[in-house]
């Protein structure tokens, strides 16, 4: 069989490597993270390390096909936003040596820019929060005067912003905090927008997972939130799998819109106020629950790499509901941290791990990711404690100031 090579070590990429690994696939990895966890999983044949392809990405696209020059025809898996980045613009030299598992710049760049992903859903009826890309001070002045707060102040590109802030959006209550959000940014060259928050707890935001080709959706998947990192605003630690008809179409609507092919994860959420669900962003990519899909019956990694390798359209097919999705490591954490303020009963907090259900990480036939990953976090544990109140770093209001309207 053809070799797969993942790029990025995170939860991603370890839900595609098993996922592919299982089914006999050999897998590389190129790891390039310290958190990086998937290079040590049974079911790799070989690992590099490279550098981040964020700051050096030519470098990294030379130690990749240096790496893998004997993997020729294997299937590039990029499994980060940097790594898609970097795959997308180098798409053209890659394709000498490999199948690709993501389109081209000009498709990935409108679901990485967020700007252009909330413009496409505008012009083609996709519902989704209102938003505006502030180009000035007074711009931000002038949308403070206007908007109900507490309002978002979100990446236009998600992974450049966390990279430097640690955090996903800022949650800001004043035309004072959202005016200093915004000087941050911009002073680290990042592109914001501001934007309304929709009312709804973690169980309001869903996925619709899709295989799509020709502007047409050949495999689709749905799954609900049910416990988010950090609460509120985060990406799910805990999720189930669960049949959601009404996120398919604008699902569908705005992946045709892009002309986008390949797996996509595309998350929405409920708005409490009228009840639909509003389109919150687009992932070209493998996704943290890749292995609640394979757990439920539809493996999106081999479906792709079946259908790259050896021209096999993927089928239709249905799914098993009622399976959860577990990040262990991270759902404790954070559901100690905020024990208090998300108010679960004990029978809430259990209901995931009682019921059937799959982890991100823990598995005791492939144990050596979860070890790592736990020595990581004992190492790190109090530097990403104080990390969030680092002189110059702005305060993520999510988790350091706890709303009474948990809403939000």
């Amino acid at each position: 069989m053809k070799a797969a090579i993942v790029l990025s070590g995170h939860t991603m990429a370890l839900g595609v490597v098993r996922a592919l690994g299982t089914m006999g696939v050999p897998v590389i990895i190129i790891h390039y993270d310290e958190k990086d966890t998937a290079q040590f999983s049974r079911y790799i044949k070989a690992s590099f390390k490279a550098p981040h392809p964020e700051t050096h990405e030519s470098e990294f696209i030379k130690v990749l096909i240096e790496c893998t020059r004997d993997c020729s025809d294997g299937v590039i898996f990029p499994v980060s936003d940097e790594t898609v980045v970097a795959v997308a613009r180098n798409r053209e030299t890659l394709s000498k040596h490999f199948k690709i598992a993501c389109p081209e710049w000009d498709i990935v760049s409108q679901y990485i820019d967020k700007k252009h992903t909330y413009a496409l859903a505008e012009a083609n009826g996709v519902p989704a929060p209102k938003t505006i890309i502030p180009e000035c001070i007074k711009d931000v002045e002038d949308y403070a005067k206007q908007v109900d707060f507490p309002c978002l102040v979100k990446p236009s590109q998600s992974h450049l912003f966390y990279a430097h802030f640690k955090c996903k959006m800022f949650p800001v209550e004043t035309s004072e905090e959202m005016i200093s959000v915004y000087k941050q940014s911009t002073a680290a060259g990042l592109e914001v927008m501001l934007q309304e928050i929709i009312p709804g707890d973690d169980d309001t935001v869903v996925n619709y997972n899709a295989y799509f080709w020709d502007g047409k959706p050949l495999v689709e998947f749905t799954a609900e939130h049910v416990r988010n990192a950090p609460p509120w605003w985060g990406s799910p630690r805990v999720a189930l799998s669960n049949n959601i008809p009404e996120v398919v179409k604008p699902g569908r609507k705005i992946l045709k819109s892009m002309g986008f092919y390949g797996y996509a994860c595309t998350e929405f959420k409920r708005d409490a106020r009228d009840g639909l669900y509003k389109l919150m962003e687009v992932n070209g990519r493998h996704n943290l629950s890749t292995l609640l899909s394979v757990r439920c019956g539809i493996n999106f990694p081999w479906l792709q790499y079946k259908h790259l390798t050896d021209n096999e359209a993927p089928v239709a097919k249905s799914f098993k509901c009622g399976i959860y999705w577990i990040d262990i490591t991270r759902d404790v954490g954070y559901s100690l941290r905020f024990l208090t303020q998300e108010r679960y009963s004990l029978k809430q907090y259990l209901r995931p791990y009682i019921n059937p259900h799959v982890f991100a990480i823990f598995d005791l036939k492939d144990i050596k990711p979860f070890l790592r990953r736990c020595l990581f976090l004992i190492k790190q544990g109090v530097h990403t404690a104080f990390a969030y109140f680092k002189p110059g770093k702005i305060e993520l209001k999510s988790e350091n100031k706890v709303r009474d309207q948990k809403n939000y």
